[in-house]
């Protein structure tokens, strides 16, 4: 009988030590996410803003990844971008977005029709790019990105090439938004 009960006790305490095991999934996207730290890509799970398409497509729903660069010494213009057929389009859900101290920015259209680039493992979750003083933000479905039903061609030695590509990309999109604000600063100076 004190062996039946020494057996429960050591399969009820490993069964409690295997449940404290994050699942491969978790273990993915904690990769994903400390890779992410290591190139300065600042990864956050966040609610998904109300002007981003999220969970079944809804906006405002579920919660989503945001990827953002923080570029020192730089002063973006306002903007809010979603992909469409592969293309960055400025948001449309407003004509000029307003921020909560209620100013108001009007939309910008310099990385309209840019194409993505981005890996095609990664593009194909991305929903929205926002672009605000010293830093681009990326929000994209990073869950996704290292679940095998969701993403058959994912590999985990991918994720660093994958990230690189990314953030080079976030550059330069930055630096395209940086020209352009030049360009007009120089032009109101004539």
């Amino acid at each position: 009988m004190g062996v039946w009960i020494a057996i429960a006790i050591v399969l009820f305490v490993l069964g409690n030590m295997m449940a404290l095991k994050p699942n491969g999934s978790d273990q993915r996207i904690d990769n994903l996410r400390m890779t992410a730290r290591g190139l300065q890509l600042n990864p956050k799970l966040v609610t998904c803003p109300d002007w981003v398409k999220g969970k079944d497509n809804e906006y405002g729903k579920g919660m989503i990844g945001q990827y953002a660069l923080v570029l020192e010494g730089v002063r973006f213009p306002h903007a809010r971008y979603q992909p469409i057929n592969g293309e960055w389009r400025p948001d449309s859900s407003v004509i000029s977005s307003t921020e909560s101290d209620g100013s108001a920015h009007p939309l910008n259209f310099v990385l309209d029709k840019v194409p993505l680039d981005l890996p095609s493992t990664i593009e194909p979750f991305v929903k929205a790019l926002l672009i605000k003083a010293n830093c681009i933000v990326i929000y994209w479905e990073d869950a996704a990105y290292v679940r095998p039903s969701s993403n058959p061609s994912f590999h985990t030695r991918s994720i660093e090439p994958d990230l690189t590509v990314l953030k080079s990309q976030l550059e330069t999109w930055a630096l395209a938004m940086q020209a352009s604000l030049q360009r007009k600063e120089k032009s109101s100076h004539y």
